[in-house]
């Protein structure tokens, strides 16, 4: 292989006779095709192709669809960066850095699109895997938009475009099979790219031609179907064409009229995609009707429907309403008299060249919307940018001194090892492709090289770049990521799994905490042979971890476990009112508890049936020989207690409290609700928020439907009415009272 740089002398003759105008552009083609002519005469391609013939070809086909002068040159400047081992600075010299710039982003694009193909034809398994996401029509969609993010200038991905139509038209010419790969990456992403662009005359040819490789005996069977009425089909349109030409003239409406050629690969796709027979393809005979004006659009249409049977349910109306890339045109479908479907588009001039050359380009009908085919669709903010990229098309010829313009510059698309495409926003780091790639990998990731060289995590990653990323056996990020000043992340998906994972970390650490409080107390009770999973679910939560989780966050009462654990003894058979346990601070005589009036130091119990707390109305009884039991005045045994002796009722009344007193009293709670999962947990936070202590639990389940009794310590009962209104508005509580 030949290679030459600047100072060596192989190239001295080919500088010097571009030395008197290296800036400038003067005669560019010419110079281009010499100074590369030595370097590739002889050279190959991978496809077989001589590379000098090979660049003539797209050349010529440059200019066919007017490409500048500048740009044909460049289809030769390409090629040589290969034999150069300085090609941009020799480039550069002889030429401009704007051709330099030009040829080494063409080739670098070139050698990443050969990476990609070599990968998919050894099947090799991918060290990074490609996320899961990235199915074949996504990544196919981000190797189009990587062609044009890829490079600064519109002009690589014409050169692009224009090669790989030279390559499908290499192998037709001389009828050898063509590389799969090579054909599906024609009719995929080049076809598609160029029908986006509007250059309508490259995309029918390579889809066809591609086609051809991909499904032979389809293609020749289409192909057959299509040559045994092809001259009666022509000649029938030719005929229609220029009597509706001369009766559109009567009828005052100047009118251009020209047939529509169809294209195999066209029909296939509408047969596949609309489930159709070839018989049923109604635009095989085509015409497009171009007026002068709007009005004449539909004084065009009315005269058409007037002469022929319209398929009504085929019209469609884009010149009232648009399609949403500004395309105009009226469409229908009408029936000769031997009952024959014609496909008829009429438009005005400026419309149609807005469809062939602007905005919208043929690719927004045939593949967006409802109707589309192919199966690949374009957001709205790309759209917009790829209308810009138009426009770019028809300004190129001005190009030639200006170095290309900046587009799709919010995302950029870089490469892992094994060419998989990963598209990430603008400012990403390595970082956040690891995180793209694999959640574990970014947690993960500790180095990464960019085009084979260390650079530093935060280092902002580049269109078309090779990512390599060194990962830990274990660990996660750092905190540091999350830094906005270090510009680490700029991906909101990076950004979540790095909060993510510190919130798992937070929330282990949350449930270990209470784990060790529950183990604890199940020691000191002596009951750690209790499942902890069962003990969860008897206090309402799903799992232990999520007892452990509010028993770490200090939300839910160790107490609540202990009263479950250990739950009070059964209430006596009789009418004796024993205590279940005396209060924190014993009520009696001067101590502000209860008062018997008029009887001095008589001892004293609170009823267990009733379980009175100031400020109840109360009344005493004396029993025998356990001092005076005091109920509340609305107690039913009281009532029924008094009817039989009611001598022996006597007066109390609560005493007053100290402010340094804690006395506490026990009440009884009757709650009703719908049995639901978390019940039992959700009316224990309520008690243990309001700082009321549970010290017992009862609760029965039927048909869905739960009865529970709390046993609450309380200093003021009149509190307690208070506390049940929240219990009452929890999810399912029917009624929340005191027994």
């Amino acid at each position: 292989m030949k290679r030459l740089s600047a100072e060596t002398n192989g190239s001295a003759p080919l500088l010097a006779a571009t030395a008197q105008n290296v800036p400038g552009q003067d005669h560019a083609l010419a110079r281009a095709r010499a100074f590369s002519e030595p370097l590739l005469m002889g050279q190959t391609l991978d496809t077989g192709e001589n590379i000098f013939a090979h660049a003539d070809a797209v050349a010529a086909i440059l200019c066919d669809i007017g490409g500048s002068e500048a740009m044909q040159a460049a289809s030769y400047l390409v090629y040589v960066c290969d034999y150069l081992n300085k090609p941009q600075e020799v480039i550069a010299k002889a030429f401009g850095e704007n051709f330099a710039a030009l040829a080494m982003e063409t080739t670098k694009l070139v050698q990443v699109q050969r990476q990609a193909r070599l990968n998919q034809v050894a099947g090799a398994r991918a060290a990074t895997p490609i996320p899961m996401a990235q199915t074949a029509a996504v990544q196919t969609e981000n190797v189009r938009k990587m062609l044009l993010a890829f490079s600064r200038d519109l002009r690589v991905v014409m050169l692009r475009l224009a090669s790989r139509l030279q390559t499908l038209r290499f192998f037709a010419a001389r009828k050898l099979p063509m590389p799969a790969d090579l054909a599906r990456e024609a009719l995929q992403v080049f076809a598609p790219l160029a029908n986006r662009l509007g250059i309508r005359e490259i995309k029918w040819e390579m889809e066809d031609l591609s086609f051809r490789f991909l499904e032979p005996e389809t293609y020749r069977q289409v192909a057959r179907l299509l040559d045994e009425k092809r001259s009666e089909r022509e000649a029938q349109v030719e005929l229609l064409r220029s009597r509706l030409e001369a009766e559109l003239k009567e009828q005052g409406i100047a009118a251009t009229l020209q047939g529509r050629p169809k294209h195999i690969y066209s029909i296939v796709k509408k047969m596949r995609g609309k489930s159709l027979g070839f018989d049923q393809v109604y635009d095989l005979r085509a015409l497009r009707i171009i007026v002068a004006s709007i009005p004449d659009c539909y004084a065009a249409l009315s005269w058409v429907h007037s002469q022929f049977a319209p398929v009504t349910q085929e019209f469609d109306d884009y010149i009232a309403k648009p399609k949403a890339n500004g395309y105009q045109s009226l469409h229908t479908i009408v029936r000769d008299s031997a009952g024959r479907p014609i496909e008829i588009q009429i438009r005005t001039q400026a419309m149609h060249e807005h469809a062939e050359l602007g905005v919208a380009a043929h690719w927004a009908y045939k593949e967006a919307g409802t109707k589309g085919y192919s199966g690949v669709s374009a957001g709205g903010a790309y759209d917009a940018k790829i209308a810009v990229l138009r426009q770019l098309l028809a300004w190129e010829r001005d190009l030639s001194d200006v170095p290309g313009q900046t587009v799709l510059d919010d995302r950029i698309y870089v490469l892992t090892p094994d060419a998989a495409i990963v598209e990430l926003p603008q400012g990403a780091t390595a970082i956040d492709f690891a995180y793209s790639v694999h959640t574990n990998l970014g947690h993960r990731c500790r180095g990464a090289r960019l085009d084979g060289v260390m650079m530093p995590l935060n280092t902002p990653l580049k269109n078309g770049q090779t990512v390599e990323v060194t990962v830990a056996k274990e660990g996660g990020p750092s905190r540091d990521w999350l830094n906005p000043e270090l510009a680490y992340l700029a991906s909101h998906r990076a950004k979540a799994k790095v909060r993510a994972w510190f919130n798992a970390l937070a929330m282990n650490e949350t449930v270990a905490k209470g784990r060790e409080a529950v183990e604890k107390l199940l020691q000191r009770l002596g009951k750690t042979a209790v499942k902890l999973d069962d003990l969860a679910e008897q206090l309402g939560f799903k799992s232990a971890d999520d007892l452990f989780e509010v028993v770490g966050k200090d939300e839910f009462s160790l107490r609540n476990i202990e009263t479950v654990l250990r739950p009070p003894e059964p209430a006596a058979a009789d009418d004796d009112h024993l205590q279940l346990k005396k209060p924190r601070s014993a009520p009696g005589g001067g101590k502000g508890g209860l008062l018997v009036v008029g009887v001095d130091s008589l001892m004293t119990q609170l009823a267990r049936c009733c379980k009175p707390a100031p400020p109840d109305a109360i009344c005493g009884f004396v029993t025998r020989g356990k001092g005076v039991s005091v109920h509340r005045i609305d107690c039913s045994n009281l009532r029924e207690m008094v009817s039989k002796n009611g001598e022996r009722v006597i007066e109390v009344e609560w005493g007053q409290t100290k402010a340094s007193d804690s006395a506490v009293y026990p009440v009884d709670v009757a709650i009703e609700a719908a049995d639901r999962q978390g019940l039992l947990r959700d009316i224990s936070e309520v008690f243990t928020k309001e700082k009321m202590n549970v010290i017992g639990v009862q609760t029965q389940s039927i048909k869905g439907t739960a009865w529970m009794t709390f046993t609450v310590e309380v200093a003021d009962a009149a509190r307690m009415q208070k506390v049940l209104a929240i219990v009452a508005e929890l999810k399912g509580v029917r009624s929340a009272r005191r027994r």
